[in-house]
């Protein structure tokens, strides 16, 4: 019997992962990777073949939640998923891991650096304060959910602040901007008249969290829609009601204007 490994792989590139996952990748037979959740800074899969001195067997959404060659190869062998991020952040690998007990294969997480915790450390926000989180979709003909927005405004109105996920379409290369995700919310408000977004309201924007070229920024939703972030990957937040140190927070640490401590 053998047994699956899932480990984190932490942000922005190779260097993310953690030190028991660098040593239990480098004992595992197979290395399986999953690349649409998130993604890694162009070259990291390369230069984390190189440090585990084995070859990674990618794979998309319907490799690991339809097809068994995972759950399979770990029957027999040592396997190691690594998933940037934490492992256990998307419902796709719990499901993966509970087939894997199912059959009676042994399995162990090892956590990574995660988006859910480094957007609220970067912004200098209370992780408490967090509602649900949301994902925005990129637009799509005769595809218009607003499922999200009305999420957001939940949030907002039980003062919540929201993290605003961003899509990613590894197969196609395309990877929605903070720009792309305020112009939908834009035109969700214009459409509902929520109160969600009104141009004075506060939002934020995290870019390429855990690189070395990360931006943390804050301004007025009328401001950030044509703000240049740089590359993806993106993430936006919704703020809800700010303590006095989040906002001081925001304003040192990602740029907001002074007022908001008003």
């Amino acid at each position: 019997m053998g047994k699956l490994i899932f480990i984190g792989l932490g942000l922005g590139n190779e260097q993310g992962i953690t030190l028991k996952g660098l040593e239990a990748a480098r004992a595992c037979d197979l290395l399986f990777m999953e690349n649409y959740t998130s993604i890694l800074e162009e070259g990291s899969i390369q230069r984390l073949e190189k440090l585990l001195d084995k070859s990674i067997i990618l794979l998309d959404r319907a490799g690991v939640e339809t097809e068994s060659q995972i759950v399979e190869a770990a029957e027999k062998k040592n396997v190691a998923f690594l998933v940037p991020g934490d492992p256990m952040s998307a419902t796709t690998h719990v499901d993966l891991r509970i087939r894997a007990m199912t059959v009676g294969i042994p399995t162990e997480v090892i956590h990574g650096v995660s988006i859910f915790t480094a957007i609220p450390g970067l912004l200098g926000l209370q992780n408490y304060k967090f509602g649900r989180t949301v994902t925005i979709p990129l637009p799509e003909p005769n595809f218009h959910p607003t499922s999200f927005y009305e999420k957001i405004l939940d949030n907002y109105k039980a003062g919540m602040h929201t993290i605003c996920l961003l899509d990613i379409k590894q197969d196609q290369n395309k990877f929605m901007t903070a720009n792309e995700a305020l112009e939908v919310l834009g035109s969700i408000e214009e459409e509902l008249a929520g109160g969600l977004l009104p141009p004075n309201r506060l939002v934020c924007v995290v870019a390429r969290a855990g690189s070395d070229d990360a931006i943390v920024r804050a301004g007025y939703f009328k401001d950030m829609l044509t703000a240049d972030f740089g590359e993806p990957l993106h993430s936006v937040v919704i703020p809800g009601e700010l303590h006095f140190l989040e906002a001081k927070a925001l304003v040192e640490l990602a740029g907001a204007p002074e007022s908001i401590l008003d």
